[in-house]
């Protein structure tokens, strides 16, 4: 078969691969039929992740289809059509023991530890697989993984119905935080230096956008809040100076998430986080978040069809990622297929 494998930084090859086969009686052969470029997978094309190990068989939005099963295998048949969680924990480290395995302190990351799906077969565990809905296509199912992230940052938040959020940064992850928020029952306003994204962002359901290179974000954000400033500040950017206004731009009582994974050191000012209380969270892949997303997930296929801009065969990965790293293409998130 063949796969996407990054030997090295800017080093991506089609190679070729044997089809694995099932070792464990537990476990279920896919067939990959679809799969979404995430901005980590780009990270680890780049040479920029701080936790993957090289050469590897990237991605971890995964769809496709099962051609064979495991003599343990009881909740899933041959032609069920499936998306993969992409995280392995231990479950007996402190994390696992408070049901957080998402942040295992053995934490093994599919596509990043361990080879993913930029492939045409993967070999799972059941329990990692989940049943996609009828009426959700492959392409589709791709976003259902991300959408867990930002279920899982929205929870972290703790966001109420009647909170105002500001989201900095309009990309696929900001844009998914958006429409959660939005359905929790949250005012929105978001912050991008792309105006294409932020009329993009506007259509999809933010009720304000600014653009640091001409609005004095945190101006405008008291502006609109009258004063009081954001109760919730989700940074999907990454970059040290948000992460620093952002806990400025936060109301009293107000919650700041970080999405980004970035290693390089943030200035910040413990004054703003004491005098406000502040609860400043990460939040990193997902806990038990498919199903809720997989019941919801029908009812946004209007919008997921909005998000997806894109899709190549898996052999045109070239040029996906060239799309991909092109920051004036206007792409959304970008799918390959493999059939």
């Amino acid at each position: 078969m063949k796969a996407i494998q990054v030997v090295k930084a800017y080093d991506m090859q089609l190679i070729e691969k044997e089809i694995p086969k099932i070792k464990k009686n537990n476990e279920v052969l896919v067939k990959v039929m679809a799969t979404g470029i995430c901005g980590s997978d780009v990270h680890i094309y780049h040479g920029t992740s701080p936790v993957a190990t090289y050469p590897r068989v990237i991605g971890h939005e995964v769809v496709g289809q099962i051609v064979e099963i495991g003599s343990a295998v009881s909740k899933l048949k041959i032609g069920d059509r499936v998306i993969m969680e992409p995280i392995e924990y231990c479950g007996k480290c402190y994390a696992c023991k408070l049901g957080r395995g998402n942040v295992c302190q053995n934490l093994k990351v599919i596509g990043v530890h361990e080879d993913g799906g930029f492939q045409e077969y993967i070999c799972l565990p059941e329990k990692l697989l989940h049943i996609i809905p009828d009426e959700v296509s492959y392409i589709q199912a791709v976003m259902i993984e991300p959408y867990t992230i930002g279920c899982q940052a929205s929870w972290r938040a703790g966001v109420l119905e009647g909170d105002i959020v500001l989201i900095y940064g309009a990309g696929p992850v900001g844009l998914i935080v958006l429409d959660t928020v939005k359905n929790l029952g949250a005012t929105c306003i978001i912050s991008d230096i792309n105006d294409q994204r932020l009329a993009f962002a506007k259509e999809f359901g933010a009720d304000y956008t600014l653009n640091p290179l001409r609005d004095q974000v945190e101006e405008k954000v008291r502006e609109l809040t009258g004063g009081m400033g954001a109760n919730v500040v989700f940074d999907a950017v990454g970059i040290p100076s948000i992460f620093a206004n952002a806990l400025k731009i936060a109301s009293v009582a107000g919650r700041v998430v970080s999405m980004a994974f970035t290693d390089e050191p943030t200035p910040i000012s413990m004054l703003e986080i004491t005098k406000k209380e502040l609860n400043v969270v990460g939040t990193r892949h997902q806990t038990k978040k498919f199903k809720e997303v997989i019941m919801d997930f029908p009812s946004r296929i209007d919008k997921i069809d909005k998000l997806i801009t894109h899709v190549f065969n898996f052999e045109e990965y070239e040029k996906a990622f060239e799309l991909s790293d092109d920051k004036n293409s206007g792409a959304g998130k970008i799918v390959l297929t493999y059939y």
